[in-house]
């Protein structure tokens, strides 16, 4: 018999409820253990995510920096401004409508000030690197091995970037609920825990809203490009739309994607590159909802923020979103480390977003596939003529 096994997203939503229910009489000394955990557990990722980047980001920059031809470039700058602009938009509407929406649910940034029980003890685990010295460090490797073709280090580099998902695959994910449950414990206990899941149901919603916003706009610029039925095209792409929403994998779409992209009259050709490639590299839905998620919950915790420190994040947020689909768990694991280091994120403000985000992982994947599409529609325009050559590039 087929043994089952419950997603990350059930075992996420199970751990906030338990962690509401017995923040309610559990006593002090029993949250404390928790505490404990949560303080180890934070050290341990905190140490890790230098890593992650430089296991993930340096294979997948030296992936793309190998190929060839006028199509891979210009593909991957339009999904890299796809991918910038979603941010943009997440951001301008998230300012604007975020503000008017968490105060009036009672301001949560008291929860910095309320004093939640302590760990019992805590272990200090320096990271090897800091996030921005191990970012440009992958680059730097990353370019190097495309440039010289160094197979060696290549392969070194995908062996280490093994080993770099494996410990988020035995270690990370299966206790990122406990990890979630003492988070939600803690807040429960201080009276946070209902504020702030309030407004995650009202972000949630907005999230949502400016997803279809998105895929809108998307397919009006694809079908002005292509002089076709935006509406048209996108109906089409809804067989690949549910298909993400189901799997929550791009790539486990990409048979469903490039079907219904040759539908909308993309060649075989072009389909047959941009998809894979997209796949990989565009990412416009998750770079929207951790935007979105990020202004949320700095108003939440009352921390500052601006526009200049976004736009330099989202940028950044841009360039590392290549190495998510390598990350099990969702691009939140790729983004934790310019979250700290670029707007501050502390452990519980990285656990929440963890939180917020897995809510809506399927949601994100849904519109980075359907937005894939788009990006086909455009450069089929503009290479249908060239495309068995530039394909082969």
């Amino acid at each position: 018999m087929k043994k089952f096994r419950l997603g990350l997203l059930p075992r996420i939503i199970i751990a906030i409820i338990l962690g509401i229910f017995f923040g309610n009489f559990l006593p002090v000394p029993a949250v404390r253990v928790f505490a404990t955990f949560n303080s180890i557990f934070s050290n341990f990722l905190q140490f890790l995510i230098p890593l992650i980047i430089l296991g993930l980001v340096t294979p997948a920059i030296a992936d793309i920096g190998k190929g060839a031809g006028k199509l891979l470039a210009i593909t991957a700058l339009i999904a890299y401004l796809d991918t910038v602009g979603a941010g943009l938009i997440s951001y301008f509407t998230s300012a604007t409508l975020f503000p008017n929406l968490i105060p009036a649910h009672n301001s949560v940034a008291a929860f910095a000030q309320v004093k939640a029980p302590g760990a019992y003890f805590t272990i200090n685990i320096p990271p090897i690197l800091d996030v921005m010295t191990s970012l440009v460090a992958s680059f730097t490797l990353g370019l190097g091995i495309a440039f010289f073709s160094s197979p060696h280090l290549k392969e070194l580099c995908n062996e280490f970037k093994d080993i770099v998902v494996k410990t988020i695959e035995v270690v990370i994910l299966p206790l990122l609920p406990v990890y979630i449950f003492g988070i939600f414990l803690s807040m429960t206990h201080t009276g946070q825990a209902m504020r702030v899941i309030s407004v995650f149901i009202s972000v949630i919603g907005i999230i949502f809203v400016m997803h279809v916003v998105l895929l809108l706009l998307q397919y009006v610029v694809a079908g002005t490009v292509s002089h076709k039925n935006p509406f048209r095209l996108l109906a089409n792409m809804l067989p690949a739309y549910f298909t993400a929403l189901g799997t929550s994998s791009s790539a486990a779409t990409i048979p469903v994607t490039l079907k219904q992209t040759e539908k909308n009259g993309v060649s075989s050709a072009i389909a047959g590159f941009v998809v894979p490639l997209c796949a990989t590299i565009h990412l416009s839905g998750s770079m929207l909802k951790i935007v979105a998620c990020a202004v949320a919950l700095m108003l939440m915790t009352g921390m500052p923020f601006d526009f200049g420190a976004f736009l330099g994040f989202i940028l950044m947020l841009g360039v590392m979103m290549v190495a998510a689909p390598g990350v099990p768990g969702g691009a939140i694991m790729a983004a934790l480390g310019v979250l700290s280091s670029m707007l501050g994120f502390g452990q519980s403000e990285q656990a929440l977003m963890i939180a917020l985000y897995i809510t809506m992982d399927n949601f994100g994947t849904a519109c980075n596939v359907t937005g894939d599409g788009a990006i086909a529609i455009v450069m089929d325009r503009f290479f249908n003529k060239k495309s068995a050559t530039l394909a082969a590039a």
